[in-house]
């Protein structure tokens, strides 16, 4: 892999974590323009390295709520940081559930297939249509809200559908405040990417013997700063309701997605 290609994947990477676009999707699609001739091992550990980035920035941007979550699962009390770590507990179960369990057959929808990328992209785009249309409250996540919004990330593993945009949505289509929807969306995330990671190094799927160090060195800040920047970015677009103009670029890229697989 060379540097610059990396580097355009891991600023990709950074963006479309955050931005309800998919960024597994938008890597597919990435890889596939750029000529991704990478063998598996060093693809995967590509992909960790760059979801390790964008959790980092998470952490950095959230990180006196990340200190109250902690807080609250070590204080053993029964005050509003506990349950909130409770419910970021209970959003996590169903996507390790389905990850656990289809962990094979989640893995075959991994394999460069960009129309079924595009057809998932506009899925994300209608979904982030209706979220945006919703009406504004000042409601929070509740622990069935919690659960919901896990079955939306659950689902949002496939590539092209967004993390960010189907638990989000389904947030505020459940009634959640916009703002309190994606402070929950990001950190719910972190968890999961750090046990995914944990895993792959426990299992030994990863390869830690590359060629390529400082291009994934270079993919791995740029995927740092380009979240950092996306993050803060999302949270200001939700509060404004700005969500259509990711629903069209969904769809957009969808099509040009499924016309590519066809033509191109």
């Amino acid at each position: 892999m060379e540097t610059i290609d990396a580097i355009i994947l891991g600023i990709i990477q950074g963006l479309t974590e955050f931005l309800p676009v998919s960024s597994s999707g938008h890597l597919e699609l990435g890889k596939a323009i750029l000529g991704d001739n990478s063998v598996p091992e060093e693809s995967l550990l590509f992909t960790v390295v760059l979801h390790f980035a964008t959790a980092l920035s998470t952490i950095v941007v959230f990180r006196k709520d990340v200190w109250e979550i902690l807080r609250g699962l070590f204080q053993f009390k029964w005050n509003e940081e506990s349950q909130f770590s409770i419910k970021i507990i209970i959003s996590m179960l169903p996507a390790v559930l389905v990850g656990l369990i289809f962990e094979e057959q989640l893995e075959a929808f991994f394999d460069g297939d960009i129309r079924f990328v595009g057809f998932m992209l506009l899925i994300t785009g209608v979904l982030l249509y209706f979220a945006d249309k919703a009406k504004d409250t000042d409601k929070k996540i509740t622990y069935t809200n919690a659960f919901v919004v896990g079955v939306s990330q659950a689902i949002a593993i496939l590539p092209g559908i967004s993390r960010s945009g189907a638990t989000i949505s389904t947030s505020v289509l459940l009634g959640v405040d916009k703002t309190k929807a994606a402070r929950f969306s990001f950190l719910m995330v972190v968890p999961l990417i750090f046990g995914k990671m944990g895993k792959d190094i426990m299992s030994g799927e990863l390869s830690f013997e590359s060629e390529n160090t400082f291009a994934m060195s270079a993919g791995f800040i740029a995927a740092f700063v380009a979240g950092l920047a996306a993050c803060t970015w999302m949270i200001q677009l939700v509060k404004k309701s700005k969500l259509t103009y990711f629903a069209v670029y969904c769809l957009i890229v969808g099509l040009a997605a499924i016309g590519y697989s066809i033509w191109g």
